[in-house]
């Protein structure tokens, strides 16, 4: 029993555990954060901008009692519910269509930062690496060996006439 624990105290700890975990938690947290934007901010812009609440879209499957219509007009779909009717919310499928392509839209767009911050990561660590230009040797005269100009024809040392530099 002992063993046992200590490989799933082994498995437990392994850093690619902890990191799934840490994920979940803050998935979650995203999910949460990106449920509300869509619920309280980008639904009801939508709706004013359509001019229609998607929640209130659907079809009762059934013909609806004339004791539940008040002046004639659609009960909503929680009184139908309590009467017993099915209800088929289309209206709901729409927001949760919307609400996928949002979680994907930000989803992508944190992917990418992410994905661009690795690659400048990258970048930075590899001009780190990368072994410096060596120093280019520089021009001896063959008769005195100092240094000379590499665009000098004559040595500034002992004067004698150079050959033209390699390149």
């Amino acid at each position: 029993m002992k063993k046992f624990f200590e490989e799933f105290k082994a498995f437990a700890l392994k850093g690619n555990v902890v990191d799934m975990a840490v994920g979940v938690i803050i998935g979650g947290a995203f999910g949460a954060i990106v449920t509300s934007l869509i619920n309280d901010i980008i639904m009801p812009v939508l709706g004013l901008i359509i001019k229609a609440d998607f929640s209130t879209w659907f079809i009762p499957m059934k013909e609806i009692p004339a004791e539940l219509l008040v002046d004639g007009a659609k009960p909503s779909a929680d009184v139908l519910a309590e009467a017993g009717i099915s209800v088929f919310h289309y209206g709901k499928f729409i927001s949760a269509i919307i609400y996928f392509i949002l979680i994907a839209l930000c989803i992508f767009i944190v992917v990418r930062a992410l994905r661009k911050a690795e690659e400048k990561a990258k970048e930075a660590k590899k001009k780190e690496e990368a072994p410096a230009e060596e120093p280019k040797k520089p021009r001896l005269c063959p008769y005195c060996k100092q240094e000379v100009a590499d665009d000098a024809t004559r040595c500034p040392h002992c004067t004698s006439e150079l050959p033209p530099a390699e390149e």
